[in-house]
């Protein structure tokens, strides 16, 4: 027989196919030995990492035969190993693997003339390459299902369709908030840059979820709290929190929704959110973010009832509660153009008694009727809270005199 340098490339697959069983065996045998990672496996995952490096040494051989197979038989040699361990070794661990293996079979071929050897560096190398291909593809497809996961979940806050299914869901995506959460809506830029606004949030010390629906961009945003062993984290509120997002989003208005408890609840965040931003335009001189509750009265004319219910529940209702008086002052100096003089001619009272009840009224309700945008939206709760009002509040109208 020809020594091993002097084999002819059909004796040397000849060779190379006799000896593939030993070859796999004391590849197994040097994982084993050097690397602690596979030996702590279950049976049934090394008996994985087996048939891959299996599939490698006999890849390895039909492609010493015909180089130019090597694409398919590069990625026949991980589609011997079942899906999930790709879940449970790593593209370290697996370079790890390729490493062992050519190194137990460069020993093995060591005096069989240096061409065999610089065939299995050759094809190593390519084995790496397919090995990155495939960790890779798996990374766009771990990200693209959690791209419509998330879309998913944001589509399931926005319609307010929660079920139970949504808790596991937010976990799946890495949601560790378990603090206050905020909607903001706004336009989408024409360059969105979603990696942008995951760094905006880690800085904030905050979780977001990112959904865009057309033309619509909207952000989930929550604070988490800190537990007892950690150190209080500067918190933001969200007012300063979407401050900080705003130049993320398109041009036009951004709106931000009231905080809610929990994420379960940012239907109702949502909700208020996106009423803001239908009537945005409206207010003029809305600011960039504004609140959904600054437009109350823009919600209310449009139809909201979530906003009229806020605006009888937050004015009308304490106002009345309190004392008649207070309201009857409120329509009239609305009435009178904020005019003081007017408001204690027609309440036969002096002018500091209405400012006076002016003053009361800031107190109760923490809205100011001498300001045009804070009185805009006192009147429209005024008119909300009288037509839902079985009995209609005396307004103290002086009678008129007849001619």
């Amino acid at each position: 027989m020809s020594r091993p340098s002097e084999m002819t490339k059909e004796e040397t697959l000849a060779w190379l196919r006799r000896i593939s069983g030993d070859l796999a065996t004391a590849t197994l045998q040097r994982l084993e030995d050097s690397l602690p990672w596979y030996a702590e496996m279950p049976p049934a995952r090394r008996s994985a990492v087996g048939l891959v490096a299996q599939a490698g040494i006999t890849s390895f051989i039909q492609w010493y035969d015909d180089p130019t197979s090597t694409p398919w038989i590069a990625a026949d040699i991980f589609a011997a190993a079942p899906r999930e361990l790709l879940r449970s070794v790593s593209l370290q661990q697996t370079l790890q693997l390729i490493r062992v293996t050519v190194e137990v079979t460069e020993e093995r071929v060591a005096g069989n003339g240096g061409h065999l050897r610089d065939a299995i560096l050759l094809y190593s190398r390519d084995v790496a390459f397919a090995a990155a291909d495939v960790y890779a593809r798996a990374a766009e497809a771990r990200g693209l299902w959690d791209a419509r996961l998330e879309a998913l979940v944001v589509d399931s806050i926005l319609t307010g369709e929660a079920d139970e299914e949504l808790p596991s869901r937010i976990a799946a995506l890495g949601w560790h908030g378990h603090g206050e959460v905020c909607v903001i809506v706004g336009t989408t830029p024409p360059q969105f840059d979603v990696d942008q606004v995951r760094r905006t949030a880690r800085k904030l010390a905050v979780d977001v979820l990112i959904g865009v629906q057309g033309s619509r961009l909207v952000l989930v945003v929550g604070r988490s709290k800190p537990t007892a062993a950690e150190e209080d984290p500067e918190e933001f509120s969200f007012a300063e929190i979407a401050r900080t997002f705003e130049p993320s989003f398109g041009p036009g208005h951004v709106v931000v929704g009231p905080a809610v408890a929990a994420l379960v609840d940012a239907g109702q965040s949502a909700r208020a959110a996106l009423a803001g931003f239908a009537v945005a335009r409206a207010w003029r001189g809305a600011p960039r973010p504004v609140d959904a509750d600054e437009l109350l009265p823009e919600r209310a004319i449009a139809g909201d009832p979530l906003a009229k219910q806020t605006l009888i529940e937050r004015v009308f209702r304490p106002l009345n509660d309190h004392s008649s008086d207070l309201v009857t002052t409120l329509w009239s100096y609305l009435d009178n153009g904020r005019s003081l003089e007017a408001t204690a001619r027609e309440l036969f009272v002096h002018p500091n008694t209405v400012r006076y009840r002016l003053k009361r009224i800031s107190e109760v309700i923490g809205w100011d009727a001498t300001g045009p945008r804070e009185a805009f939206i006192l009147q429209t709760a005024l008119v909300l809270g009288t037509i839902g009002t079985a009995d209609p509040v005396r307004r103290g109208l002086r009678p008129r005199r007849l001619r």
